[in-house]
């Protein structure tokens, strides 16, 4: 029964009946749980190896899914959907695993993460965005940004889960704008995850030592993480501020953008906790962050 309705109820109750029914009725209310806000995470996925090894890395994002409240949904923003002139968001109700690498051991190929997807929320973005008009993806999958990450996160594959694109026509200003007509997504229980990496220069990874690091590609990520730890997110928006350092960071800005859609995302009083950093390869960096 809503207010209304129960309200009316009342007034043909005898009095001592009708505050006996109130009572019953505001504790009650007071039993069902509050909307969980939940945070935001930025995760530096690097290989798609990361699905089937037992790392430092792997073992942080392990413990990420055992320290909040269970979210209704997952949104991920993933380097690995980009769409040029409009942005999409997935509605099927059953993704697919998707494969979107290739080179990598057979048992890469035979992992599924079968969590369903979130038709209800996604179609909820479609409607909160107003700047622009959101389009409906019918047949969109899992990417490997988002299922190698999950599957440690939340190994169950029990929430739903969604994707929403990345327009890759649109300047980095727009991305992080976009982002805060998501925000109400989290007062619903939806946890968001931006996924790529800070540190992104493929061309340059040393596959032969993958423990070296670029003196760039250190400087670059500490930039980057003073300027979170500062609340500077213009200065991150406007990163090639940082002359050669991001210019060789970021040749493409695939992977940053994710970025800047988690940091759009936060209010201006929330704070940034690190969860893991490392630059391997020379030239990826593994930063991750939750908001708290």
């Amino acid at each position: 029964m809503n207010r209304k309705k129960f309200l009316k109820s009342l007034l043909l109750l005898p009095a001592g009946a009708a505050a006996m029914k109130l009572h019953e009725f505001h504790k009650s209310a007071g039993e069902l749980p509050a909307s969980i806000r939940m945070p935001v995470l930025f995760i530096g996925h690097g290989s798609p190896m990361n699905a089937i090894e037992d790392n430092n890395f792997t073992k942080t994002l392990t413990k990420l899914g055992q320290r909040w409240e269970r979210p209704k949904a997952i949104l991920v923003i993933s380097a690995h959907w980009l769409t040029r002139g409009s942005t999409s968001v997935a509605t099927s109700p059953n993704p697919e695993t998707i494969y979107d690498f290739g080179g990598f051991p057979e048992e890469m190929y035979k992992i599924k993460y079968n969590a369903p997807g979130s038709p209800d929320f996604a179609k909820q973005v479609v409607q909160n965005v107003q700047s622009i008009q959101v389009h409906e993806d019918h047949d969109m999958g899992f990417d490997h940004g988002a299922w190698t990450i999950l599957k440690h996160i939340y190994p169950a594959a029990d929430i739903p889960v969604f994707q929403m694109s990345i327009d890759y026509n649109k300047p980095p200003q727009w991305h992080f704008d976009l982002a805060a007509e998501l925000k109400s997504l989290r007062e619903k229980g939806v946890l968001v995850i931006g996924s790529g990496n800070i540190v992104h220069n493929l061309r340059m990874v040393t596959f032969n030592d993958f423990s070296q690091k670029y003196d760039w590609a250190v400087e670059f990520d500490e930039q980057v993480k003073q300027r979170i730890s500062a609340g500077d997110y213009d200065a991150l928006v406007d990163y090639q501020q940082f002359g050669r350092a991001a210019q060789l960071s970021v040749p493409t800005n695939d992977h940053y953008l994710p970025m800047l859609y988690s940091l759009g995302l936060l209010d201006k009083k929330e704070t940034v906790n690190f969860t893991y950093e490392e630059v391997l390869g020379g030239s990826i960096s593994m930063r991750c962050f939750e908001s708290s």
